[in-house]
């Protein structure tokens, strides 16, 4: 009653709602920026049972904005260290923690024992993953993304409405949408945005009317303004799915955005003879390298400028992560300049690599 007290006093919870809450099971794809006011805030309402899957460690540039971490939590996996931090927040739910990835294989096991599945995730393959194995158990996924100062925040397949490919049939091109590592992102929008899903796992489970369903929620941090879009069920792409059922478990969800882009480590690259770097970022992104034969062309400059790039030397491309740098070696492909490589793990890989030397 006293941990609870304020929820129960509202005349539309009360001891009964409260007590939907406490029965209620909800499975949380990713403790990242999303992810970790999803979780504190369901925590903090007593939700039954949660569970956190990630498989990634926590890094010094994720403090930025992953509220559940400290410095002490540095290279620990992120769904136990997300455990740790809720346990102490609420000792009385229980908190189940999966540091693996989600893949087809686990994915309807994991999801069938959860009422609600929220996706905190960051990629295209996963929330393509998310979205199907929801749909085959039959299991209302809260969605949210964002992006720079921008947020989305949706329900999809709740009560048979529409879906995440209902919104986006077509999954883009590996490497085509940049991320929070390339672009940056606020550091308070994974929060706003993290707790509007809170808000609508909640709705769902108290029944609440006006479910983000058939709508597609947008935020923007910078200018305030919001934006409300409707999303319509297509009945295609859920039989599409429904009839993927029987080999789901042997998808690989990295085939959704696959991309042809022969990539290069940074140790190759360096070791290469007449080579040409050629830096996709944009002119004032950080760190600079010390590179012999190396020009600035930012992305949206490069078919502008294709004429500064030698066509005898092999070209390494990069960027800040490996992302951008893909969808450029595409554009040089496409104007039949050969020879091209995406750099793995971008600017900071060469940076370290080139320390080593």
């Amino acid at each position: 009653m006293s941990r609870y007290n304020r929820h129960i006093v509202l005349s539309e919870v009360g001891q009964k709602g409260q007590d939907k809450l406490s029965n209620s099971k909800v499975l949380v794809v990713g403790a990242g920026g999303l992810g970790c006011p999803v979780l504190q805030y369901l925590t903090a309402a007593g939700i039954g049972t949660i569970g956190i899957i990630d498989f990634d460690v926590v890094e010094e540039s994720n403090l930025q904005r992953q509220i559940l971490f400290g410095t002490s939590s540095l290279g620990e996996n992120k769904a136990l260290a997300a455990k740790n931090r809720l346990t102490d927040l609420n000792p009385t739910i229980l908190i189940e923690a999966y540091p693996q990835k989600l893949t087809s294989g686990n994915a309807l096991t994991l999801f069938k024992n959860y009422d609600i599945i929220v996706d905190g995730t960051d990629n295209f393959a996963t929330r393509y993953l998310i979205n199907d194995a929801a749909i085959l158990v039959n299991k209302p996924v809260v969605y949210g993304a964002i992006y720079k100062f921008e947020g989305q925040v949706s329900v999809f397949n709740y009560q048979k409405g529409p879906s995440y490919r209902c919104l986006f049939p077509t999954p883009p091109k590996q490497g085509s949408v940049a991320n929070c590592s390339d672009v940056g992102v606020l550091g308070v929008l994974p929060g706003i945005i993290g707790s509007m899903q809170a808000n609508e796992v909640i709705k769902i489970i108290l029944g609440f009317e006006d479910v983000l369903s058939g709508k597609l929620f947008c935020y923007n941090a910078k200018t305030i303004q919001t934006t409300m879009l409707k999303i319509t069920r297509s009945t295609s792409e859920y039989d599409k799915v429904l009839a993927s059922k029987d080999n789901f478990h042997d998808q690989n969800n990295e085939d959704f955005c696959l991309t042809q882009v022969s990539e290069i480590s940074a140790e190759k690259a360096l070791m290469k003879e007449n080579i040409q770097f050629i830096d996709v970022r944009e002119h004032n992104e950080q760190p600079q390298p010390d590179l012999p034969n190396c020009k600035q062309i930012p992305l949206g400059e490069i078919e502008e400028q294709l004429n500064e790039i030698e066509a005898d030397d092999s070209k390494v491309i990069f960027c800040q992560s490996g992302i951008r740098s893909k969808t450029a070696v595409e554009i040089l492909q496409k104007n039949n300049i050969v020879d091209c490589y995406s750099l793995k793990g971008g600017v900071l890989a060469l940076i370290e690599q080139l320390k080593l030397k």
